[in-house]
């Protein structure tokens, strides 16, 4: 009976002690940024884990901006971007000790949402230069020459991503130009998916965001580059042959060339079976790739 008493307390203590130390075994990536890569990068996380049960994916968004600087502090493996990093980020990063390595795992066609009852079918750049950019001079429907349902003030509702989006900085570069400006009193969602939330409900509104945020309840313009242009429609083909004027590509930023778990990861993302998650998803992979 001594024995028995003596010998359930070790058996306890003895797996609590395995328990603990296969606990602490486990690799923990931590992987930030993109609010436009959150769902597909929370897609792979979540399926690597049955391919490496032993490393576990913790995937955040925030936006770019976010996970750019969780990179130049050196708190995170994995900075997932939809814009390039600046040149004062880069050189931020290697100040701080980070050498920020650059790895392109797919595109996106920036879609321009409008609501369904809008009777926009194709825009240019210049009239989305006009909309968005500060003195463009359409401040209402009707200055561009249309008429929306259920529009009865006329106003442009303006819809946007806030500052520290790479959303946001890339149609602003795509857009806007380099040194353009956004107008004042638009409304800056904090997520694509709100962006098409805020247009479904509202006839006078127009917004973008990545093409995997779409859904029937709104409708995408065709978007040429410049009158008399060909317009072209965000799709997953448009953006990986770059036919479609605000595509772009999606990136996520490693401390150096990774090695080790991270690497292995990194490998699986631009393998088939990765690249099909992200095309599954609503993007263009990073390269020809046959799916099931």
């Amino acid at each position: 009976m001594k024995i028995t008493e003596t010998a359930a307390p070790f058996t306890v203590a003895g797996l609590l002690l395995c328990s603990a130390f296969f606990v602490q075994a486990r690799t923990e990536i931590q992987n930030k940024g993109s609010d436009t890569l959150v769902n597909v990068a929370q897609a792979w996380a979540e399926e690597y884990g049955k391919v490496e049960p032993d490393v576990a994916v913790a995937v955040s968004g925030g936006g770019s901006g976010t996970g750019i600087a969780a990179m130049i502090n050196g708190t995170v493996d994995i900075a997932n971007a939809s814009r390039k990093m600046k040149a004062k980020e880069i050189e931020l990063a290697k100040k701080k000790g980070q050498n920020p390595v650059e790895h392109v795992v797919g595109y996106d066609a920036l879609a321009v949402f409008l609501h369904h009852d809008n009777p926009a079918e194709r825009m240019t750049i210049e009239t989305l230069r006009r909309i968005y950019g500060r003195g463009g001079g359409a401040a209402k429907w009707s200055d561009i020459g249309l008429k929306v349902p259920g529009c009865d003030s006329d106003e442009i509702v303006v819809v946007s991503r806030q500052n520290n989006s790479g959303t946001y900085a890339y149609f602003k570069t795509a857009v806007l130009g380099k040194k353009g400006k956004y107008r004042q009193g638009t409304l800056d969602m904090h997520g694509s998916k709100d962006v098409v939330d805020l247009v479904e409900k509202t006839p006078c509104a127009i917004g973008y965001s990545g093409l995997a945020y779409a859904t029937d309840h709104v409708k995408m313009a065709c978007i040429a580059k410049e009158d008399g242009a060909d317009c072209v429609m965000p799709s997953v083909a448009s953006a990986s042959d770059k036919t479609y004027p605000i595509a772009r590509p999606l990136f996520m930023y490693t401390n150096g060339e990774p090695t080790g778990h991270i690497k292995e990861y990194m490998d699986w993302i631009l393998s088939d079976e990765g690249q099909c998650i992200i095309l599954r998803k609503g993007y263009a992979p990073a390269r020809d790739v046959k799916c099931d």
